[in-house]
């Protein structure tokens, strides 16, 4: 006999911590795009507040209650990544201070984190090809943060930036795909299926 479904503890974090992430990249976007009134020690200094309280806080939230709800998967994501956005914060105040972090380490970083997005990737493409597109954007967002940094070539600056825009917008249609489908009990705004599928063992 099959045991019953139950359903988890908690409500589905996924919207929360994809709402809080874009409104993290929207923090940093006037940065990433170079507006000159957004590259103050104030404009460094909100940017880094958001960055704090939405792209730490919620996402350390969203990973939380994840793991709560036994989704392994979204929890290691969202609460690996929040401390990112700690370092984001950490390092925009000490910009607005004069004191930009040091760019030999944040590389290193850069790297591992690549490595790890990558197989987050292919992790996240057996269940959606939306998600599979979402830690797509990432990748190559830090792929062009590497290549500035070893290749001097500041404008792939322009990458990053477009590619952070593509990321706060794929993060936003699915956390409303989930609200709709939530409040509706319907699917309203279509996530795809699976980019990759798992062959039954044999």
């Amino acid at each position: 006999m099959q045991e019953p479904v139950t359903a988890p503890p908690l409500g589905d974090p996924t919207p929360l911590g994809l709402i809080c992430l874009s409104i993290g990249c929207a923090a940093l976007l006037p940065l990433a795009f170079g507006v000159k009134a957004a590259l103050t020690p104030d404009g460094l200094r909100i940017a880094a507040t958001f960055c704090l309280l939405f792209g730490a806080g919620g996402q350390m939230l969203a990973g939380l209650m994840s793991f709560v709800n036994k989704n392994a998967l979204g929890g290691t994501l969202f609460t690996a990544f929040s401390f990112n956005w700690v370092m984001n914060w950490w390092g925009l105040s000490d910009a607005a201070q004069g004191h930009p972090p040091n760019s030999t380490v944040v590389l290193a970083v850069d790297v591992c984190f690549l490595v790890i997005f990558v197989a987050m990737t292919f992790a996240f493409g057996f269940y959606s090809k939306l998600l599979a597109a979402f830690l797509g954007d990432i990748v190559v967002l830090y792929l062009a943060r590497i290549a500035r940094e070893l290749l001097g070539a500041h404008e792939l600056g322009v990458v990053i930036a477009f590619a952070t825009v593509l990321l706060m917008a794929i993060a936003l249609y699915i956390a409303f795909a989930l609200v709709l489908q939530t409040a509706s009990g319907r699917a309203i705004l279509p996530l795809g299926g699976p980019l990759f599928t798992a062959r039954a063992p044999t």
